[in-house]
């Protein structure tokens, strides 16, 4: 009996999975149907879950570091162009 058991879950699992990769191909050549299943899947975010979501400081070091980071490979790259 043990085994019947496991053999429905792992078929059930199998059959929820065929059936998710039969909808998404179906749905490759349809456009609309393509549009909504993405935008069905978007979770719109309020002004105050993004706030407690996002940390400010941290963003702030981020986008300094990346600031940092392009100004020094625009230097690398002129330097290169200077070279050869």
């Amino acid at each position: 009996m043990k085994d019947d058991k496991q053999f429905e879950k792992d078929s059930s699992a199998a059959d929820s999975s065929a059936d998710s990769v039969d909808e998404y191909l179906q749905t490759l050549g349809n456009e609309d149907a393509r549009e909504r299943r993405y935008y069905s899947q978007e979770q719109p975010f309020s002004v105050d879950e993004m706030a407690r979501l996002v940390n400010e400081d941290r963003l702030t070091e981020l986008l300094a570091q990346s600031d940092a980071f392009l100004s020094s490979l625009n230097g690398e790259i002129k330097d290169f162009d200077d070279e050869y």
